[in-house]
């Protein structure tokens, strides 16, 4: 661990206050009564629904903490429910099991889309079959019942003025910052970069170096962030816009044993050991659960034709500093 840094023990909520009225309304969806008789019909009533969740990948660990949410909803619902993703990132794989899924008669899909403008015209079709969509974290350019996900672009711009503030704690005012992303069209991720260098512009300290995609790949991503960090002496900072490419600047950082200010995104077993290594300086963390679990309730009160609330939900963030 660097000296040089003081240990801190802060972390900042935002939430989206909306979605606790929306969960208290969804969560009446568990009991339905049937007053024509004495009997309590309960959660069994949507036996029926087949409702699929499809990911981007099931490489990182957010994306398990959206299928517990989506599958906890679905248990105390009494839903079908399945989870699926490509093995790698693929968006001819993702429309492929989209529509393998639509064809084995889904009622509802939760889905974080791969390319919003490739698999626009896939669940275009697939709402053309009667499926309800909603989108969990990434959405495509079709319309939804609702999308729950982070406000990325304001994200983006927490993570900016994080590592404003840990270079200022550490006295530094001046530098190269570089940003290691996964590609150049995911809706979440491309936002998440644009909010964290408004941040850095505004600012008016440093300056930022081209940014590397390295698709979310950890092992590429701490490739390309040890190269950042040899080919510019002056480099004082690295942003990690998700799961994989975070891990990939903790890595290098530990790897080349510099005094570099990490920030990164999303939360995972091996982001907070990084951070407690003081290898990574503060992250933002999502609520995938949050997504998950609402994003279920939502399934089903479309399906059963109920007010689902706004078009877009923001599950808000948390930054977390290190300890």
């Amino acid at each position: 661990m660097n000296p040089k840094r003081k240990n801190r023990n802060k972390k900042y909520w935002k939430i989206d206050l909306m979605i606790i009225g929306i969960a208290i309304l969804l969560l009446t969806l568990v009991e339905i009564r049937d007053f024509r008789s004495e009997d309590t019909i309960t959660a069994p009533l949507n036996q029926f629904y087949e409702i699929y969740l499809i990911t981007i990948d099931k490489t990182d660990q957010y994306w398990y903490a959206v299928d517990q949410g989506a599958s906890d909803m679905a248990e105390m619902l009494g839903v079908s429910y399945q989870w699926l993703a490509p093995e790698v990132k693929s968006t001819q794989m993702q429309q492929e099991l989209l529509r393998e899924v639509v064809d084995d008669g889904a009622d509802a899909i939760l889905i974080a889309v791969n390319d919003p403008i490739r698999m626009s015209s896939t669940i275009e079709d697939a709402k053309a079959n009667g499926v309800k969509i909603i989108y969990i974290d990434t959405p495509a350019y079709e319309e939804a019942i609702t999308t729950l996900s982070t406000d990325n672009y304001s994200a983006g711009i927490e993570a900016g003025e994080a590592m404003i503030f840990e270079l200022g704690e550490l006295g530094i005012e001046s530098g190269r910052i570089g940003i290691i992303g996964v590609n150049e069209v995911t809706d979440s991720t491309v936002k998440r970069e644009a909010g964290f260098r408004e941040a850095i512009r505004l600012n008016g300290k440093y300056i930022l170096v081209p940014t590397d995609y390295e698709n979310g790949d950890p092992i590429a991503s701490q490739e390309a962030a040890a190269a950042m960090i040899k080919n510019y002496p002056d480099l004082v900072g690295l942003f990690g816009t998700n799961e994989g490419s975070t891990v990939g600047v903790g890595n290098a950082i530990k790897s080349q044993r510099k005094n570099i200010i990490g920030i990164g995104f999303d939360k995972s077993d091996t982001i907070l050991e990084l951070l407690r290594g003081g290898y990574l300086d503060a992250i933002v963390a999502q609520n995938p659960y949050t997504m998950g679990y609402l994003g279920m309730a939502e399934a089903i009160a479309a399906l059963k034709g109920f007010d689902t609330g706004p078009s877009s939900i923001n599950t808000g963030v948390s930054i977390i500093r290190r300890r």
